[in-house]
């Protein structure tokens, strides 16, 4: 008999919002996962005055915006899945915000993910010229 956890079960619950939350692709999410931390489970880290935490290098505002999932901010950052749901859900809400109801590429929702809701109207070439580097394949503009 299998012995169900909490944290399997929490897996499961993310990975099911996954599917009803954003359209962004696997390979995007993927790009951006590389852009931020080679998609390892980064330590927190100081960034434009607030911290920066795992895979995605979320901080807690942008946690906030997708709705608190996990147990706090730093944990959810930290566990891949629920990262995930986190970028996806903001995508969500804000990638046709920011291109005015079209459907954003992957460079426009990497600058939504590193510029918030307004960030793919904004010029952003380091960032960017990041995404280059880690996204072979994918086309980021």
């Amino acid at each position: 008999m299998r012995t169900c956890t909490h944290e399997h079960m929490r897996n499961n619950v993310y990975m099911l919002y996954t599917i009803f939350v954003g359209n962004i692709s696997s390979s995007c999410l993927d790009c951006i996962c590389q852009t931020e931390s080679d998609c390892q489970n980064a330590p927190c880290k100081q960034d434009l005055g607030s911290l920066s935490c795992g895979y995605y290098q979320i901080k807690e505002a942008y946690w906030i915006d997708c709705g608190k999932p996990g147990l706090s901010w730093e944990s959810c950052a930290q566990e891949k899945s629920c990262a995930e749901y986190c970028v996806r859900a903001n995508m969500s809400r804000y990638g046709t915000y920011c291109t005015q109801w079209r459907t954003p590429t992957c460079k426009q929702y990497g600058l939504i993910h590193n510029g918030g809701p307004k960030g793919c109207q904004r010029s952003n070439n380091k960032y960017v010229k990041k995404m280059r580097r880690h996204c072979s394949g994918i086309l980021v503009g």
